[in-house]
């Protein structure tokens, strides 16, 4: 059994990102792993200020959401990104937390699979791309890590779109595949 945390980027709740993420949770509980799923909609996440404050305390000194995820984040076997792609990249929300996990750098840290779960209006294959670039610059401080796996849903706009898309049968499995 491994320890899989589940990190829904979207803002707008029952979003596709997060239907898709929804279905890899499904997928890694059933597979008998403990799943976690954290909602960033609702969440204080403020921008890094670029103080490296961090780097000495072991936390960010900004008094918001980030260093509960992050204390999750830590503790996990599996981390799991679900964003939407706006303009060819990862949400906001996302880059914004993942910059304030700058705390993270000097601690140990157990997880050592990332995926990424994204959606977008566009369908072309590079559409992801940049933000699976931006997540594998995050992994690469985390050497002991990799991006195991990529799932992409394109053609989805408003919410629930994905409703009936192959592609969330395609996130289950890839959840059931955690073991």
């Amino acid at each position: 059994m491994k320890k899989v945390i589940v990190i829904s980027t979207s803002l707008r709740r029952g979003s596709n990102s997060d239907m898709l993420a929804d279905q890899f949770v499904e997928g890694a509980m059933a597979a008998g792993n403990e799943v976690e799923k954290i909602s960033l909609a609702g969440k204080n996440i403020q921008f890094c200020k670029g103080c490296l404050a961090c780097q000495k305390l072991g936390h960010c000194v900004i008094n918001d959401d980030v260093n509960a995820i992050m204390a999750q984040v830590l503790k996990a076997d599996v981390v799991v990104w679900a964003t939407p792609i706006y303009y060819y990249e990862m949400s906001g929300q996302m880059k914004t937390l993942i910059d304030r996990m700058n705390a993270m750098y000097e601690k140990d840290y157990q997880f050592r699979d990332v995926y990424l779960l994204s959606t977008a209006a566009e369908d072309e294959e590079y559409t992801p791309k940049r933000a699976e670039m931006g997540l594998t610059g995050w992994i690469d401080c985390y050497p002991k890590s990799r991006l195991a796996g990529t799932l992409f849903c394109g053609g989805v706009n408003d919410p629930g779109d994905i409703s009936g898309n192959p592609k969330l049968q395609a996130a289950l499995a890839l959840g059931k595949s955690i073991g």
